[in-house]
């Protein structure tokens, strides 16, 4: 199936937000037409006006109200007055007329005032604060909208009034959502399910935990999301509601359309589309259809299915044409456009999406709505830029920046940001036009930095974001690395040398600022492996860190591999490999698959061909500043499928590189603590298993391996049974120790969720074993070093080792030592030995302690291949 690219990730976050609103409303503003207060003097008007608006015949029923209102006025009756300006503005709401339900709110709020303070007055105020929330949602602020609905829930429960309560409580999770906080989302949800488990099954209860179930997939727990959200459908089934029905079946499919990345995309997008099409035979409104509709529309265009989505796009157009020029209407015909735009050529015109892009500009504008204007400009830019109309693409892609910056949204402006320097370089970083390329750095740049100062925000809007941060964040500073680390006069064809590299002149100002954005990207990607942006990143200087250590940090791009290498005291250096990344990556990928079993002699040989050229890629070029600087460690900060790769194991065609550097690797450079080992009462604090448990195989060299670390060091240890995670916390939290060792089965994945290591009672997940390591009452600073002896990373994964290097941060541990692959338990038993032995002789560092102990199992014949020594990294400080 083709993967389309068909928003930006935040786009998309944003975009599915709006279609997927609890109770099928776009959020905040598709308003449930139960919801309209009664007026009791004018019961016959306010029949008439509710079923107009059940009808869709909004302007009819607005009259009805004005009317309503004009008799409350002459009656003198100030509550009837204040409930019918509270169902007005709910109505302009509706049809996308903000102005006039600001003021309809206004005329009830003063009404109300003069009330007398009594339970109506307060139940009157908090139908007011619902609306008044709604309001502030579609204008953007979202926590003036949380407020109102805390006011709202709060003056509900003063009068007793638990419908009222509940519902606001919902509403709150809307504003929540938007403003990122989905862990507060999760939780308030959770709680309010538990309150209803005992109610009967209201229709109030079904849009609860259709909530819960939109929040859960949004923090990516997906099966829970799904279980949620079919309770949700059981009870609004019984019920035979059918509006709560439809907002029920597109979370169902919304939340199996995330599934694809984890199931059979096949049988995921089937149960996605099964879904929306169910919802839009279901759907009573044209809203609720379109919704669907559209959502059905993107999956079959996705999948290439283009006669089935031309029928769709029919029936789409139908719903628009049916639907008043209001909110909904207007970020559908974005959708709607940018769907259309992922079609081949042939199947639509330019003319049609633009259209349809004016259409949402003028409703945008309008409705004065400053987000939807931002996305509506920056869609006309990208589809400008489709057809390589450069000039226009640069003017709308502005206009919507302009907008974007006008509507506070970073999560739209850094979009547009990144295609402004796309359309500078007219599609392609790597040839960027002299004349623009500075202002495509620029543009870039400001992309970067909008990232960089949203990140909190970035990685909580959307499960959306996490599956689509490849396509939709990642390029952005690969892009911007290649335009740096392009040569200041172009063009891009400096001569080469044997090894095929191109010495680039590039200023030390660009050196450093691609330096600073490569460690930006990899902060980008823990924090989208973690969801979570909860890592404090501190910019060190390398001569702060080890006058004795090199550092490189790489990154594979589309056309090359840029090395970018720090010596102390030194300008920075560059040089670059000219090879499809297809090239790179493959070249990695054989690499792994030879250093990670052992086979004959030809397979040595394949072995040690490809092991010279990723040496001749990294090292050879700075082999002599190394031997004149007196380098002795050697530490990437390594990209891609780089993170897989023992560089211990490489080869310059007489030795492994572990005979002459110490080697270590880091996440990114600004999380390691510069602080050197403190050899004083070295203490381990050891665990594992040497029994079979839970489908993996026995460890019988494992009992072998602690009591070896304990005959060098003062060591506990829990073997076995005595391994669990209630023991594991205990006795950690009573424990001082510098060093945690655990000698178990684990697992490294591009999932922090499937990132674990195994005790005897169940897996440990990252996120628990950062618990655990944490609990400790008594630990006066931080765990020296955590050793993981047993470990992998999974299978297929070509992002695992970013489990490492999460499980690495998220430990809290200065340094992480563990293995790439799983190895013969013998050989780690001798391994660890001699680790430890070396470490606690207090004379050599901890990456020197590895690279001896390597050495050593290397000039044991029985263990000379690299599989058996090869895969032990450390993470982080290596002092």
């Amino acid at each position: 199936m083709k993967k389309v690219s068909f928003l930006s990730s935040l786009l998309l976050a944003f975009a599915y937000s709006l279609f997927a609103a609890p109770n099928g409303r776009t959020a905040g503003v598709e308003l449930d037409s139960r919801n309209l207060v009664q007026i009791e003097p004018t019961r016959d008007l306010e029949r008439e006006a509710r079923q107009l608006y059940e009808g869709g015949q909004y302007e009819r029923a607005i009259q009805l109200l004005q009317q309503a209102l004009v008799e409350m006025g002459d009656r003198g009756d100030l509550a009837g007055g204040a409930i019918a300006s509270r169902n007005l503005a709910q109505v302009y709401l509706k049809l996308g007329q903000v102005e006039q339900a600001d003021t309809s709110l206004k005329t009830s709020l003063q009404l109300v005032q003069n009330l007398e303070n009594n339970g109506e007055r307060q139940r009157i105020t908090a139908q007011i604060l619902e609306i008044q929330g709604q309001l502030q949602l579609v204008r953007g602020d979202s926590e003036d909208a949380l407020d109102s609905w805390q006011k709202a829930t709060e003056t509900y429960q003063q009068i007793d009034d638990l419908v009222g309560a509940t519902r606001n409580q919902i509403n709150q999770t809307q504003a929540l959502q938007n403003l990122g906080l989905y862990g507060r989302a999760n939780k308030n949800l959770t709680a309010l399910k538990t309150a209803l488990l005992d109610q009967p099954d209201t229709l109030l209860k079904a849009r609860a935990l259709q909530n819960l179930g939109d929040v859960l997939r949004a923090v990516g727990q997906l099966e829970d999301s799904k279980t949620s959200l079919q309770q949700s459908l059981k009870i609004a089934r019984e019920l035979g509601d059918r509006e709560t029905l439809t907002s029920i079946l597109i979370s169902i499919g919304n939340t199996a359309r995330i599934q694809r990345e984890e199931q059979s995309p096949e049988e995921a997008t089937q149960n996605a589309l099964t879904a929306y099409r169910q919802a839009a035979e279901t759907a009573l409104s044209p809203d609720a259809q379109l919704q669907a509709q559209l959502y059905q529309f993107h999956l079959l265009v996705e999948g290439e299915q283009t006669s089935e989505a031309g029928e769709i796009a029919s029936q789409i157009q139908a719903n628009l044409d049916r639907i008043p020029p209001n909110r909904t209407a207007t970020y559908a015909r974005i959708h709607f456009a940018r769907s259309l735009m992922e079609l081949p050529e042939k199947e639509t015109s330019q003319s049609n999406i633009a259209q349809h892009l004016a259409a949402a500009l003028k409703n945008a504008q309008t409705l004065g709505d400053k987000r939807a204007e931002a996305y509506t400009f920056g869609s006309l830019g990208k589809l400008y830029e489709q057809h390589q109309r450069w000039g226009d693409a640069q003017t709308a892609t502005e206009k919507g920046l302009i907008a974007a910056r006008g509507a506070r949204a970073p999560e739209i402006a850094y979009q547009w940001q990144w295609q402004l320097g796309r359309v500078l370089c007219r599609g392609d970083v790597s040839a960027c036009p002299g004349e623009n390329r500075e202002n495509a750095i620029a543009a870039y740049s400001q992309a970067v930095e909008t990232l960089q100062s949203a990140r909190s925000d970035l990685v909580a809007i959307s499960s959306d974001v996490q599956f689509s941060f490849r396509e939709s964040v990642e390029p952005v500073y690969r892009q911007l690395a290649s335009l740096l680390l392009q040569p200041s006069t172009p063009p891009f064809n400096p001569p080469s040398d044997e090894g095929g590299h191109r010495g680039v002149k590039v200023s030390q100002a660009n050196l450093k600022q691609a330096r600073q954005v490569i460690e930006q990207l990899q902060l980008a990607e823990l924090d989208n492996f973690f969801r979570d942006a909860c890592l404090n990143a501190t910019e060190v200087q390398i001569d702060q860190l080890d006058p004795n250590a090199a550092i490189f940090y790489t990154i594979i791009l589309r056309d090359r591999l840029e090395v970018i290498a720090a010596l102390p005291g030194q300008p920075l250096r560059n040089y670059s490999t000219p090879l499809p990344q297809s090239e790179v990556e493959q070249t990695l990928t054989d690499l792994q698959f030879y250093l990670a079993s052992i086979r004959g002699r030809a397979f040595n040989k394949k072995r040690l061909q490809r092991s010279q050229t990723i040496y001749n890629w990294l090292l050879k070029p700075i082999e002599s500043q190394l031997q004149a600087s007196n380098i002795k460690t050697l530490v990437f900060v390594p990209d891609g499928l780089l993170r897989n790769l023992p560089i211990a194991a490489l080869h310059d065609g007489e030795q492994y590189v572990v005979e002459k550097y110490s080697i270590a690797t880091a996440p990114t450079l600004n999380l390691i603590d510069p602080q050197p080992l403190a050899q004083t009462s070295l203490e381990v604090f050891s665990a594992g298993l040497t029994e079979a448990r839970q489908g993996f195989s026995a460890l019988p060299n494992v009992e072998l391996e602690l009591k070896s670390i304990q005959s060098e060091l003062p060591a506990e240890i829990l073997l076995n049974q005595s391994f669990t995670k209630p023991n594991f916390r205990s006795e950690l939290g009573n424990a001082v120790v510098p060093i945690v060792h655990l000698a178990t089965h684990g697992e490294f994945s591009s999932k922090a969720e499937d990132t674990f290591i195994l005790a005897w009672d169940e897996k440990i997940n990252i996120e628990e074993l950062n618990s655990l390591l944490r609990s400790d009452s008594k630990q006066q600073r931080p765990i020296e070093l955590l050793v993981l002896s047993a470990c992998q990373t999974a299978a297929g994964d070509k992002r695992a080792a970013l489990g490492l290097a999460g499980m690495a941060v998220r430990a809290g541990a200065r340094s992480t030592m563990a293995s790439l692959w799983y190895v013969s338990d013998e050989a780690t038993s001798v391994l660890m030995t001699e680790f430890y032995e070396e470490l606690s002789s207090g004379e050599v560092t901890k990456a020197e302690a590895l690279r001896r102990a390597q050495a050593a199992v290397l000039s044991n014949e029985k263990f000379a291949h690299p599989y058996y020594w090869s895969p032990f990294v450390l993470v982080g400080n290596w002092l």
